[in-house]
């Protein structure tokens, strides 16, 4: 299985460490948790982001008070 070797300062160290006990984690168990995390939570917000704006159209017609101003089409920029 890969592996990689991660450089910390003495005192970024300490504070994963203690994030880590927080969580009741190893280290290794930790920093491998937050690198998936961070992945996942990167392709929610994409997924999120395309199912916005595949229904924006429909939620602007839906609710017209709500879009935001400039985003009609038709509005000059000053």
């Amino acid at each position: 299985m890969p592996s990689l070797n991660v450089s910390f300062t003495d005192e970024e160290l300490e504070g994963v460490r203690a994030a880590a006990a927080a969580e009741g984690k190893s280290l290794k168990q930790y920093l491998h948790d937050l690198g998936v995390r961070e992945m996942q939570r990167k392709q929610f917000v994409s997924g999120a982001a395309g199912w916005a704006e595949r229904l924006r159209e429909e939620f602007d017609a839906a609710f017209p008070d709500e879009v935001p101003p400039g985003a009609h089409g038709n509005e000059v920029a000053a």
